[in-house]
């Protein structure tokens, strides 16, 4: 079994483990909690009564955080001209097709997010066994293959984030930084719930939502009760 540290035992003993938090509580105890000698990432982690094997209860999407994420996140946008120029000026940090195709052929990973225009996706499919593991693959699905880079390079800036079940029916995001003001955490947290609800297959049977945790980066989780989304 894994021997646990003195701290996170510490920080463990601070709560009822057992005891189901309303989102306000939970909030208090994980920034209480947020110890670490960095500013720790606020995560909240859904345990879903969905079979991600099956196409039709794959769960997927993304959200706009009211108050984003805390963290810069660096886009790249694959195109031609002149779309390259519009992706620069909205905030992209690179854009551009053939140079950037081949720095990522040659195992260049400076980068949190990919769009791509559809017009060159036959060129960026290429690139599928390298962004695919990654999660850098750009997905329709998900708003990141469009024509409207401008749009999109502003809402991923302004802190748009996807979210995808795991195999194991898990859903795990950072929605925030443990500095946030707590109301600010509340209005994340309850714009990804919001939205994880929303993408329910409709082919899903019995308790959709098994479970709800909070935590920061190093600390322990905090179990929710999910009827307290909307009762901040």
């Amino acid at each position: 079994m894994r021997q646990r540290g003195k701290r996170y035992r510490k920080l463990v003993s601070s709560f009822d483990r057992d005891k189901l938090y309303n989102v306000g509580e939970a909030i208090e105890i994980v920034k209480k909690n947020a110890t670490a000698k960095f500013d720790e990432s606020f995560e909240i982690s859904m345990r879903l009564g969905v079979d991600p094997r099956k196409a039709d209860q794959m769960v997927r999407g993304t959200v706009s955080l009211p108050h984003g994420t805390g963290k810069t996140v660096k886009v790249l946008v694959l195109c031609k001209p002149p779309k390259d120029k519009e992706a620069l000026d909205a905030g992209a940090d690179y854009a551009g097709l053939e140079e950037y195709i081949e720095k990522i052929k040659g195992g260049w990973a400076d980068i949190d997010v990919v769009v791509a225009t559809p017009d060159v996706m036959g060129e960026v499919g290429k690139l599928g066994r390298i962004l695919g593991p990654r999660g850098l693959m750009p997905n329709p699905k998900v708003g990141t293959v469009t024509f409207d880079v401008a749009k999109t390079v502003a809402e991923l800036k302004a802190g748009k984030i996807e979210f995808r079940v795991d195999k194991t029916g898990n859903i795990h995001a950072a929605v925030g930084k443990c500095s946030f003001p707590p109301e600010k955490l509340a209005e994340n947290v309850n714009a990804f719930y919001q939205s994880i609800m929303r993408a329910k297959p409709a082919t899903a049977k019995g308790k959709y939502v098994k479970s709800v945790y909070f935590s920061s980066t190093m600390g322990p989780g905090v179990a929710i009760n999910d009827q307290s989304f909307d009762k901040f």
